[in-house]
């Protein structure tokens, strides 16, 4: 059952009905997420390939964060606790569940009891009942938001693959009309563009979920070839894929891939734009950032093709190492943050939720989003870190896709440990020291391993989620 947190919520509501907003005293706000974009997947980030100039610019202007998490490397669990502030463990996502419950008060409901107007596009992978679909759970408009987890194609007719041995995918609802060669990330934008033209004068919440740069990949011809003749100057030398153990793709070398970033930038550059045009990018807040780390392992039988490297961060999608859960965030407030700050603060995708009602001037819900901790104070320039530990739990592996085995980990302050339950056995590592993961510190540094070892399995018995393994 959904609720109001308390009084004070709902005396808010009532003033909302009876006076209106005004735009300018509560700040819109676009939450632009990337399906799949790993960590180092922009300039901004360190890519040597990939162009980014719009990203780059909101970087420029506004806050970087070197380390934001998702709150579960694959692209479900991570929507769930984004969109409810909760570890995904808490629902049994992934386990005997594998969808958001429409008992959930979501983020965009509580924007819109706020008095927000919300817009949902793009992917949204949550939706296994019809109460389960955006519209249902917050959104006043949802486009293009349902079952589908990745197009069957990105040019238009959406709905048929390219290839032959590509499974078909579930309707994408609202974009069954289009026109030949239409691309799917510029079609989401075209809507996303159309919505802000028409509501400049009333505070907004976008939600702006590409599929890209999700597989297939797939990309326009010309932006393709030109990444073609750039990773052709770049000097690459050694095997394609890590020696340690063959799986892991060592180079950002896919040109299609790489085409792809580019028309997402694309995105975030139109979006950008239209808000100056209409004059209320000041009064506006660009939180951008990634589901989980970029597609770059594969199982060891498998021969898909694999669409970045996450390198100096270990493995990538699927994965509990750094390069399946680490993402980039970028965020700009305008009036409040600095320009140019980078910043080693720790983010996990559940604290988005309070931290954007904060931004907004609304009430906090503290008995929906429990494991979100607002990093309101960083972007207001303050020194502070993320106390409470951040759990992982992911006992749903797909070994022959990904290369990934059950696990579950703990990050407190620079330690981590991740343990593999099933194999019966633990790891350890000083991410200050060892970004890489490749130093296992578990035998030698046996009181840390134990007490962060102790208090992850005290976590996994308070909710229960041993009865998913």
């Amino acid at each position: 059952m959904k609720y109001i947190n308390s009084v004070a919520t709902l005396l808010w509501s009532l003033v909302i009905s009876a006076q209106g907003y005004v735009a300018t005293e509560h700040p819109n706000i676009v939450f632009f997420l990337v399906d799949d974009m790993g960590w180092r997947d922009a300039a901004c980030y360190g890519s040597e390939l990939y162009e980014t100039p719009w990203l780059d610019q909101l970087a420029s202007e506004g806050v970087l964060f070197t380390q934001a998490y998702a709150s579960h490397p694959r692209c479900v669990p991570s929507r769930y606790s984004i969109l409810t502030g909760r570890f995904p463990a808490r629902a049994g996502i992934p386990g005997a569940a594998y969808n958001m419950d429409s008992s959930e008060f979501t983020l965009a409901e509580a924007f819109k009891q706020g008095g927000y107007t919300t817009f949902f596009a793009g992917k949204w992978h949550l939706e296994k009942e019809v109460d389960q679909r955006p519209e249902v759970q917050g959104f006043d408009i949802n486009m293009a938001g349902g079952k589908a987890g990745a197009p069957a194609s990105y040019f238009y007719p959406y709905t048929k693959s390219k290839r032959a041995s590509h499974r078909p995918e579930a309707l994408i609802r609202g974009l069954e009309t289009g026109e030949s060669g239409e691309y799917l990330t510029d079609r989401l934008t075209d809507e996303t563009v159309r919505f802000i033209e028409q509501n400049v004068d009333r505070p907004f919440l976008i939600y702006l979920s590409h599929y890209a740069v999700h597989t297939p990949l797939e990309a326009k011809a010309e932006e393709t070839a030109n990444y073609e003749q750039k990773i052709n100057r770049i000097e690459l030398s050694g095997e394609a894929y890590m020696p340690r153990d063959g799986t892991t793709k060592r180079w950002q070398d896919n040109a299609v891939y790489a085409a792809m970033i580019q028309h997402v930038d694309d995105s975030l550059g139109r979006v950008m734009k239209t808000l100056k045009q209409q004059g209320i990018a000041e009064n506006t807040i660009i939180i951008f950032t990634s589901d989980h780390g970029g597609l770059s392992n594969r199982g060891a039988t498998s021969q898909r093709p694999l669409a970045t490297s996450n390198l100096p961060l270990r493995a990538g999608k699927g994965h509990l190492y750094e390069g399946g859960i680490r993402v980039p965030l970028v965020v700009k407030w305008p009036g409040v943050t600095s320009a140019g700050i980078v910043t080693d603060r720790m983010v996990v995708g559940s604290d988005h939720y309070p931290t954007m009602l904060q931004m907004a001037g609304l009430p906090l819900y503290p008995r929906q989003h429990l494991d979100g901790f607002s990093y309101q104070d960083t972007l207001r320039g303050k020194i502070a870190e993320r106390e409470p530990p951040i759990f992982w739990h992911s006992p749903k592996a797909r070994p022959s896709s990904t290369g990934d085995t059950n696990a579950s980990a703990i990050r407190v302050g620079d330690w981590k440990l991740i343990d593999f339950y099933d194999e019966q056995r633990t790891e350890l590592y000083n991410l200050s020291e060892d970004l890489s993961e490749a130093n296992d510190l578990f035998s030698k540094e046996p009181t840390i391993a134990a007490r962060l070892l102790a208090q992850l399995r005290t976590w996994k018995t308070e909710l229960k989620v041993f009865q998913e393994e």
